[in-house]
């Protein structure tokens, strides 16, 4: 469903009536297409934290392509990498990370093995690809403020892995790697479009929605009193479970289809409208909330 507004084709669920976390995606939601905040998003986001809500992104980016908007959005909150299979304390040491096993990044550098279709892998703090002068490496890097560290052979690479990307100007062939990729590692990993360019393999738990289950944990509130916004494939795990899902007004209708709400684009404030028209009326806190995480070693959240 296009347009703006209470979603009539969305879960069966009834959206939650009160919320005490918001948990957002970045590229293509809080984040216009240049990858700007705009002055509307950030006092949306000023005024969730007057409201006592707290304000977690959850991005398929690596951490640094995170905290480079920390201080402008004023945000001092735990985050999720890589799809969520990273979980990074407030003060952004490691509060969980999930890694995919060795097996599964050679058969997924296999089936990325097209030449029109350049893989990366992500390993903590590290970005490793094959060609740092590769226009899509390139354009990343600018957008995520990070150097990757250029390798002969990503196959000496394989543990401690946390993401494999697939990344492509061919958008419809990605399309149907992203189908295809999916059946293949059935049971081995979550496949899932974060972008048109890119195709992101992570650890099977390793999904939005993993992330948004130990955050809400953590806070010490239920997921269903949790808002997420998302707009691609990979936001689907959040928005399945969240107590108010919100869908961004370019998604597509399968992205919508797990929508309470769905919003307007990126290109026309969806994000700050999302927030001041759906969440902020549901934010009738209580008390303030208190993060407080488990031990780094403790067993993730199921």
């Amino acid at each position: 469903m296009a347009g703006f507004g209470q979603n009539r084709h969305g879960p069966e669920r009834p959206p939650a009536r009160q919320i005490r976390l918001v948990v957002s995606d970045m590229d293509g939601t809080l984040l216009t297409p240049d990858k700007q905040v705009t002055p509307q998003s950030m006092a949306a986001a000023q005024a969730l934290q007057l409201a006592g809500v707290p304000l977690c992104l959850v991005s398929s980016r690596p951490p640094g392509g995170m905290e480079m908007y920390f201080a402008q959005l004023r945000v001092s909150t735990p985050y999720g990498a890589l799809n969520g299979g990273t979980l990074f304390n407030p003060d952004r040491t490691i509060r969980s990370s999930l890694s995919l096993a060795p097996q599964t990044v050679q058969e997924a550098l296999n089936l990325l093995a097209a030449p029109q279709v350049d893989p990366w892998l992500f390993r903590g703090h590290e970005w490793l690809v094959r060609d740092a002068q590769n226009p899509l490496v390139l354009a990343e890097s600018r957008t995520v403020q990070s150097t990757p560290t250029q390798v002969s052979d990503l196959r000496a690479y394989e543990h401690d892995i946390g993401k494999v990307t697939g990344s492509t100007a061919d958008h419809a062939m990605l399309q149907a790697q992203e189908a295809l990729i999916g059946r293949k590692l059935a049971g081995q990993a979550s496949v899932a479009l974060s972008s048109k360019w890119f195709l992101d393999i992570t650890p099977l738990h390793a999904n939005k929605g993993h992330a948004v289950r130990q955050l809400a944990a953590d806070y010490g509130i239920s997921v269903g009193e949790v808002a997420c916004i998302g707009d691609m494939n990979n936001d689907i795990p959040m928005l399945a479970i969240a107590g108010l899902a919100i869908a961004m007004g370019q998604s597509t209708p399968d992205v919508q289809a797990y929508a309470h709400c769905v919003t307007s684009s990126n290109t026309q404030e969806g994000w700050a409208r999302a927030i001041t028209e759906f969440v902020l009326p549901r934010c009738h806190t209580a008390s303030t909330l208190h993060y407080a995480p488990a031990p780094a070693n403790a067993a993730p959240a199921p």
